[in-house]
């Protein structure tokens, strides 16, 4: 998600004294439609810790709860440079991050491409040579005097992997809108390496990650009461530190039963089987609609890919279905499935207008259409349903995590855009898990959300120094070939 633009507080709620009658009863209907109270956000946590419980058993769960040999975290001593590799839903960075001698201190530098939307729709081959295209162009800025010796890099690949190894993943399947052939079910290490020595880039991939892992292992690299990595942006995900004692899937490995282990969920995929999520009708259309009808049914509901399509598919419903909004007006570009991302709601509930006057001109700008101010009321109560829904539902998965690790008191990192964008996600989101958990009234919160931007990078440094770290202090437990890792520990 992207475009959100700057950060204002609002300073109206809005009035409704001038709203008509019908157009209060639609309201409260979605009020109702879209309201989670505090009941159900425990019912949906307990059924939460369940499926994170079901994930560590077996495979093939609605939560993977994939091991990602990432075992234990930073001390604050690691050094080296690094090349770090951040594949998200929306953009492709780039970053060489240098761990330095002070401890717990980095020097980054750093370039950002846009993935193409045809790419997202293409190709295995495509796929890997834009990549490999982007590294190429980093290096060739970045070191003129091409004196670069191979670098470990750390590739942050945030989609579902099974990984066996630190340096392999076999992705599960596309989320986030992405269905590109000759991917799924197939090891990405080799196929993204292949592209790189095709072009004799100096780069040899040290770790694949998730975007969470490396969330939380760089939080935790400047904060020690760091516990959970986060991210609530074009998707949603979590990632903790388990025992592998307590994980009954990796018992054949004989692991020792304290060792921690980095596990990343994949809980968008919660609830797939649609046992406790308040899902709406629009919340099926959109899943109908998706590259991957009945996956990812708790992403669908919070994430940023999402949240202004269910504003879009309400106001259609209530224009040609209930005729009570832009009445006789001409709504054509709003018929096109997801003409409007994210910032587009969340721009209605940082007008700061009475009149909700910035509103209107984005409605008549951007889709032609002159609303009254009422049906503004409408759209702005909307708004705040949609991204108050998101907040409260995507404390649950906090939550669950904090239940079933016993964790009383930590700071959770978390990144995306609509945790660092969107209106009053944060504030939202700490009053569900208030809620939640039963926290007494008036005294600091002992869970804290706090944000960690590009915490991904500088995680996939660190999760290569860790490993070349273990390596060379003779744990190889998670390591493909611990051979190829000689070049970086001499």
């Amino acid at each position: 998600m992207v475009g959100l633009g700057p950060k204002r507080q609002p300073s109206r709620k809005g009035s409704m004294a001038d709203v008509p009658k019908n157009l209060l009863q639609e309201i409260e209907n979605l009020e109702n439609l879209f309201t989670v109270d505090a009941a159900k956000l425990k019912q949906i946590t307990d059924h939460f810790v369940g499926e994170l419980t079901a994930g560590l058993e077996k495979d093939g769960q609605n939560i993977p709860m994939n091991p990602t040999w990432v075992m234990g975290f930073p001390d604050g001593d690691e050094q080296g440079t690094f090349l770090a590799l951040d594949m998200g839903g929306t953009n492709l960075r780039v970053c060489e991050i240098t761990l330095t001698e002070e401890k717990g201190e980095f020097d980054i530098i750093q370039s950002k491409y846009r993935m193409p939307e045809e790419l997202k729709t293409g190709t295995a081959e495509e796929l890997w040579e834009y990549i490999a295209d982007c590294l190429q162009q980093f290096i060739e800025y970045h070191h003129e005097e091409g004196d670069l010796t191979a670098l470990p890099l750390g590739f942050t690949f945030s989609y579902p992997a099974t990984q066996d190894y630190i340096d392999h993943g076999i992705l599960q399947r596309w989320t986030k809108g992405f269905d590109i052939s000759g991917v799924e079910g197939e090891d990405v290490v080799p196929q993204f390496q292949a592209a790189l020595d095709a072009r004799k880039l100096p780069i040899k991939l040290a770790a694949l990650i998730n975007d969470t892992t490396g969330t939380m292992i760089a939080s935790a690299y400047t904060d020690q009461s760091m516990k959970i990595g986060c991210i609530f942006g074009t998707g949603c995900n979590a990632a903790y530190m388990e025992n592998c004692g307590s994980i009954p899937k990796l018992k054949h490995m004989n692991l020792p039963d304290d060792m921690p282990m980095a596990i990343n969920c994949e809980y968008g995929a919660f609830d797939n089987d649609h046992k406790v999520l308040p899902i709406t009708k629009y919340d099926t259309i959109i899943d109908e609609n998706s590259p991957r009808p009945g996956q990812q049914a708790f992403e669908k509901m919070i994430a940023g890919l999402y949240l202004g399509e269910i504003f879009r598919l309400v106001v259609v419903d209530l224009h040609e279905n209930k005729n009570i909004l832009f009445e006789g007006q001409d709504i054509s570009k709003l018929r096109k499935p997801y003409t409007l991302d994210a910032s587009f709601p969340a721009f209605i509930e940082e007008d700061p207008f009475e009149n909700l006057q910035e509103t209107h001109d984005m409605f008549r700008e951007k889709l032609g259409i002159n609303a009254t101010k009422p049906e503004l009321e409408l759209c702005r109560r909307l708004a705040e349903l949609i991204g108050t829904r998101a907040a409260r539902l995507s404390a649950c998965g906090v939550a669950a995590i904090c239940k079933k690790k016993n964790i009383e008191s930590c700071h959770v990192g978390a990144d995306g855009s609509v945790f660092t964008k969107y209106p009053h996600f944060k504030a939202r989101g700490a009053q569900a898990l208030r809620e939640i958990l039963d926290w007494p009234k008036g005294k600091k919160d002992p869970v804290s959300i706090l944000p960690s931007e590009d915490g991904s990078g500088v995680g996939a440094a660190l999760i290569a120094a860790l490993t070349l770290k273990r390596i060379k202090a003779g744990n190889t437990a998670g390591v493909r070939d611990p051979s190829k890792f000689d070049i970086w520990l001499k």
